[in-house]
């Protein structure tokens, strides 16, 4: 069976870090299994790898969407699979590294097909988004679906429409379908480091990172993806963050406006995080604020199972 190490945790905990430090020592490659750093041209909105780091460890599964393309988890994970497959030949370990609970779920357990969806149901629910707003159908899907209408945004139009085509084309709420497991595809030997930190410091550590990439020219790098095409509502700018950004660069509101609701947005998002990976399954909780004591040891660890696997 594939090992693979998969580092996961809320935003903003040091997950690019600890998966660079460990790919070094290691020999191994990271796999990308963030939902925003597939998009090219989002680069600073989502902490993406610097150049540098790239250089330092080869990272797959970065911009290989543009932003107008949606991007699935049983999409990301067919695609990171074929690569995790590829460094198993190699004889090079995988690291996963990422904080979209689903697209990890996707990658290292998989997901269960979904149905097709009734392309009348999609058109239906298309007139009513324009007819009811946004606002009324997640009110549906939190009455519908509320397991899925919990861990998305209430602004994420691309996900609750997807969630209700679901439910309404199958009978049978998206939760449901990801809690499957789908036939044939075999769990990888994942082992799960989570990256946590006492809340209050969490939260600073967004509010302070959400304006540093301000400073770092988060504005500009929206002006120039809407200054080649790219339409506000492409599925790239649903994200926390590009989505308020984009309200700016459109006049809709000022600069502090939309970085109070981005911190905001992205405590709530982060405390969904960790919900949801406190749920998964033989994951080994890693204190941030302890890493520098315990690194060695985990590091002793990872290298005594790879060792053994090579037997």
């Amino acid at each position: 069976m594939v090992w693979v190490i998969a580092v996961l945790g809320p935003t903003a905990t040091g997950k690019t870090a600890l998966g660079i430090r460990l790919a070094e020592a290691l020999g191994g490659e990271i796999v990308n299994a963030d939902a925003l750093q597939v998009y090219r041209g989002l680069d600073v909105g989502t902490a993406k790898p610097t150049a540098e780091e790239r250089r330092r460890v080869p990272h797959h599964l970065i911009d290989v969407l543009e932003p107008d393309e949606p991007c699935s988890a049983g999409e990301l994970a067919r695609r990171a699979r074929r690569v995790i497959a590829e460094l198993d030949r190699r004889g090079v370990v995988p690291i996963v590294v990422g904080g979209s609970g689903l697209y990890l779920r996707a990658v290292l357990d998989g997901l269960s097909p979904i149905p097709p969806v009734d392309p009348a149901v999609r058109a239906s629910l298309a007139q009513r988004l324009e007819r009811e707003g946004l606002a009324a159908l997640y009110a549906e899907l939190e009455r519908r679906d509320p397991v899925t209408a919990r861990r998305l945004q209430p602004a994420d139009r691309q996900r609750i429409l997807r969630a209700l085509e679901v439910v309404t084309s199958s009978g049978t709420p998206l939760s449901a379908w990801i809690r499957r497991r789908p036939a044939g595809y075999a769990p990888l030997d994942a082992r799960r480091i989570g990256l946590t930190l006492p809340r209050a410091i969490l939260y600073d550590r967004v509010a302070r990172r959400v304006r540093q990439m301000v400073e770092r020219g988060w504005v500009a790098e929206v002006k120039a993806l809407l200054g080649r095409g790219v339409d506000p509502g492409a599925p790239a700018f649903q994200a926390i963050g590009y989505r308020q950004m984009v309200d700016h660069v459109l006049g809709r509101v000022d600069l502090e406006t939309a970085v109070d609701d981005t911190i905001r947005a992205t405590r709530r998002y982060a405390k969904r995080q960790l919900t949801w990976f406190r749920k998964e399954h033989d994951v080994e909780w890693l204190p941030v604020l302890d890493l520098p004591a315990r690194f060695p040891s985990l590091l002793r660890t990872l290298e005594a199972r790879r060792r053994k696997l090579a037997e």
